[in-house]
């Protein structure tokens, strides 16, 4: 049975509605303070990425991506603004209080610019909008480069989650199930040495 592309079908034959509306779901909750820290955007969006097969559904999983993580970046940005310095007193802030007070040292070095480069970066991507609202940055500077990171983000994950699918099935063809049932055990493992070693340490 080809494990990895059963995977992927069964991906691909989920509603387009489901998919999206999941897809999004984790985007917001990567973006919005707070939520990113546990919500697995990256690898969510990654997943879903495989399903898109053709330039329609890339297009439009990109586009409601884009709208759900820019609506995220903006909350982040409103919960900064109304809370302001108040916020790095939190106890969400104050677990990451390193990438705080990075976020607002890259705003003040670079204005509005840091909220595009925070994107592509973890921890900051979550903290970054709110810490250019308690900084009071402009929401009119803040949301073009909110948008062009967004977009790009989302690009990003999704082109490599359709990339990888495609290079899945291919792979998985090329050396069967075999490999992968060899693959799994190795990975299985792997796994359990190290949690005995993590155990040991421990006690």
């Amino acid at each position: 049975m080809a494990l990895v592309s059963d995977v992927l079908d069964w991906l691909r034959s989920l509603p387009p509605a489901a998919l999206l509306a999941g897809a999004g779901a984790l985007v917001f909750g990567e973006t919005t303070l707070g939520l990113g820290f546990v919500a697995p955007g990256e690898t969510g969006l990654f997943i879903l990425g495989t399903t898109a097969t053709s330039a329609w559904r890339f297009l439009l999983m990109w586009l409601v991506t884009t709208l759900c993580a820019v609506a995220g970046y903006s909350v982040g940005y409103l919960i900064g603004r109304k809370l302001g310095p108040r916020l790095r007193r939190t106890k969400v802030v104050r677990r990451h209080g390193d990438g705080w007070d990075r976020a607002l040292d890259q705003l003040r070095r670079r204005g509005a610019w840091a909220v595009f480069v925070g994107i592509f970066l973890p921890v900051l991507r979550t903290l970054m909008p709110a810490a250019a609202g308690a900084s009071r940055l402009p929401y009119r500077k803040f949301l073009p480069v909110a948008f062009l990171g967004g977009a790009a983000w989302c690009a990003l994950h999704i082109g490599i989650g359709a990339a990888a699918g495609e290079a899945a099935r291919q792979l998985e063809n090329a050396v069967g199930v075999g490999s992968w049932i060899v693959l799994a055990l190795v990975v299985l493992v792997a796994g359990s040495v190290y949690l005995v070693r993590r155990r040991r340490a421990r006690h």
